[in-house]
């Protein structure tokens, strides 16, 4: 690989895999098994901020030739902190579909050609894509996972593309899931975390923390416990207040199972409008930290709040937001193409609940600078937008008060 009119170097790979052992039952065990192949990672340092890079992939046979593959080509990612435009795509729950129009089983995933394919066409206006959980719904059928990054090839191989754990890749009795059933079907995580690299510290776990630019992501998996005094709650912490928000001012936090708010039918039948005991154990780290926006999938379905803390609004929603910050804005973005056949909205008046459509579709940020933030929610099926806010603020917002000090003040109070 090499810049621009520069020099051309090599970079080793390490190289995974795993076998039919590594899966937790069937199908994955049995008729889903198919061998993934070699997975072969590199990391490439010293690259200069922004600038294009071209790339191939290369493998040497035993009798000493090269196979290369086509010509790639992608930008480096900015120097942390650099103040320059940076758009960012997130979205839950996109699957994968035929693109010949065929169908598989169920037809689950309709809307994941049109999300991919939006992406795609706007590719030199995106920096990098965040898919929180549900990846692929292999389910335990292997070769799924070949489909999947087949569809995502374009956009993966020119944007990095993160992803979180949802309850299709993790979930199965008996593992150290947070939740026991069968959603998996019985891969337990392994592909997903063999497959997909992630900056964590225990890629088993994966939770981790990524920077780009002037956002620090603080990526968690709901598929594990989240609450006080967990292993996870203390990197959700240390996610939160570790952040320099003079270099990283946009402060994001992200999830696969609804931790924060939702009115779908679902979570109203449980009672909860959320993950049961989800908000409750977080909550108070999003106000001291002050977290800008939290997004989540598993909810197939869009959905913007107002600043909400406690349940109340803490500023009426809005289309724009200035000044000191008031509370997080939570957003489900679970709708990039899986089946929103059950997510429907409650019909009761949320007071939090300030915009919601049953449709396809994705969510992009575009930070202009340290102090100006663009929220866009664009549906899959013509890459319009149907929802928008900007945010503006001085640096000196953020610190307003004191981090251990910031008021806990709702309309309530």
């Amino acid at each position: 690989m090499g810049g621009k009119d520069g020099p051309r170097f090599l970079s080793p790979a390490g190289t995974l895999t795993f076998d039919r052992n590594s899966m937790c039952g069937a199908p994955a065990r049995t008729v889903g098994w198919r061998h993934p192949g070699y997975i072969h990672t590199s990391f490439l340092k010293e690259l200069w901020p922004d600038s294009k890079y071209t790339y191939r992939l290369g493998h040497r046979l035993l009798n000493g030739t090269n196979i290369w593959s086509k010509l790639y080509s992608f930008k480096a990612s900015p120097y942390p902190g650099q103040d320059s435009l940076q758009q960012i795509v997130i979205f839950g729950d996109m699957g994968k579909a035929q693109a010949d129009g065929s169908n598989e089983f169920n037809d689950f995933q309709p809307g994941s050609l049109n999300t991919t394919n939006q992406i795609i066409r706007d590719l030199e206006n995106i920096d990098m894509v965040v898919h929180i959980g549900d990846i692929c719904y292999a389910n335990g059928y292997l070769s799924q996972w070949d489909q999947f990054t087949s569809q995502i090839e374009p956009i993966a191989s020119t944007v990095p593309y993160m992803i979180g754990s949802g309850n299709h890749e993790r979930d199965w009795p008996g593992t150290g899931s947070f939740y026991g059933n069968l959603d998996s079907g019985g891969e337990c995580g392994v592909p997903a975390q063999t497959v997909f690299y992630t900056p964590a510290e225990n890629r088993a776990k994966f939770w981790y923390a990524t920077d780009y630019g002037m956002f620090r992501f603080c990526i968690a998996n709901t598929e594990e416990d989240w609450r006080p005094g967990t292993e996870q709650y203390k990197f959700i912490e240390q996610c939160l207040s570790s952040v320099d928000r003079q270099k990283q001012p946009w402060l994001i936090f992200l999830a696969h199972r609804v931790l924060g708010y939702s009115s779908c039918t679902y979570y109203e039948t449980e009672g909860t409008f959320e993950e049961p005991m989800g908000r409750e154990a977080l909550q108070e780290l999003w106000q001291k930290h002050k977290v800008d926006l939290a997004f989540y999938g598993h909810v197939h379905n869009y959905e913007r709040t107002c600043p909400v803390y406690q349940s109340q609004c803490v500023a009426n929603a809005s289309d724009h937001y200035s000044g000191p910050f008031k509370a997080t804005t939570h957003v489900v973005v679970g709708g990039a193409g899986a089946s929103i056949a059950d997510s429907e909205f409650t019909t009761s008046n949320i007071q939090w609940s300030h915009f919601r459509d049953f449709d396809f579709g994705f969510v992009k940020l575009t930070a202009f600078n340290h102090s100006s933030l663009m929220f866009e929610y664009k549906k899959s099926r013509d890459g319009n937008v149907y929802d928008h806010f900007t945010i503006s603020r001085d640096y000196r917002d953020i610190l307003a008060c004191s981090i251990d000090n910031c008021p806990r003040t709702t309309l309530a109070t």
